[in-house]
């Protein structure tokens, strides 16, 4: 199988290593369990749609954003 090697800093690796079910887990294995959203676009999609359709957040959607942010919590692994 192929392979590619990725740089994480110190904080995120901790987390991956701490969401292994047992030690032979390996971290691909707990990357494909993480829930990924399927709606999920790159900026320069967003950019592209933006510049389409005009803008897709409101300011009040910004600032919800913005909110949520400062609360956010990583998922829930089990």
């Amino acid at each position: 199988m192929a392979t590619k090697t990725i740089t994480l800093e110190i904080d995120a690796y901790e987390r991956l290593k701490r969401a292994k079910r047992t030690p032979r887990e390996s971290f691909s294995e707990v990357v494909r369990r993480l829930p990924m959203p399927a709606g999920a676009i790159t900026a320069g999609q967003y950019l592209a749609l933006a510049r389409e359709r005009g803008a897709l957040l409101t300011g009040d959607d910004a600032r919800a954003i913005d909110e949520l942010n400062l609360t956010d919590q990583p998922p829930h692994i089990p």
